[in-house]
């Protein structure tokens, strides 16, 4: 009996040294990663075109702008605070449940106004990021709605303001207001991945987009 024993403990040992301890370390590992250090992230809608396409995914860094830690109000690792002209995803302020990904425009203190279609913060016309579009030239005036024109607007101290760059095709701080800076999950940092839906399932060949993986986001 005590032999039997002995050798069903050693097994066990064996067994927790060789799966169960690295499995738990592995799993506490992915967990603070995703965490406290990035985030993977998928675009669903072209509200960011043609800098970010539906289909591509996105490693997000977290610690950029400081990580909450679960179940407290204490942030932890912060670098810098959001900019004007960073990519950022957020948890969408009327429904927190849900990420969107948009530019940041201007922060706390500062002024937007947007005239037939162009931006202005504090006043200083601001160049449409490279990859950004405005796809309608039908101009609306702000009676019709905050599209194109819009403003003047201050935004409030720990506050961002967003946009995204398919101009005529977001909904962003324009028409449901700013995003609280605890809103801010990170910074958008890298495509690793991109995939077409619109061809055909079996064309692998095209329907993976080769040349996107690995570009910086800007």
């Amino acid at each position: 009996m005590t032999i039997e024993n002995n050798n069903n403990l050693s097994g066990f040992r064996t067994f927790r040294k060789d799966w169960l301890e690295p499995i738990l370390i592995a799993f506490v590992l992915a967990l603070l990663i995703k965490t406290f250090i990035v985030q993977p992230f998928k675009i669903p809608s072209g509200s960011m075109e043609d800098t970010l396409l539906v289909g591509d995914q996105l490693i997000v860094l977290k610690f950029i702008y400081g990580t909450t830690i679960p179940f407290t109000d204490t942030t932890v690792m912060k670098l810098t605070d959001p900019e004007p002209g960073d990519v950022i995803v957020f948890k969408y302020p009327e429904d927190p449940s849900k990420d969107f990904i948009k530019r940041c425009i201007a922060v706390g203190g500062q002024t937007v106004e947007i005239h037939d279609k162009q931006v202005y913060v504090d006043g200083s016309q601001q160049v449409l990021p490279a990859h950004a579009k405005i796809i309608d030239r039908t101009v609306y005036p702000a009676r019709l709605g905050p599209r194109d024109n819009f403003g003047s607007f201050t935004v409030p101290e720990n506050t961002v303001f967003v946009m995204g760059d398919n101009r005529d095709n977001s909904n962003d701080s324009r028409f449901w207001g700013v995003v609280p800076v605890e809103n801010i999950k990170g910074r958008a940092f890298l495509i690793y991945w991109s995939w077409n839906k619109e061809q055909p399932l079996f064309d692998f060949l095209h329907r993976v987009r080769w040349s996107r993986f690995f570009t910086l986001i800007r």
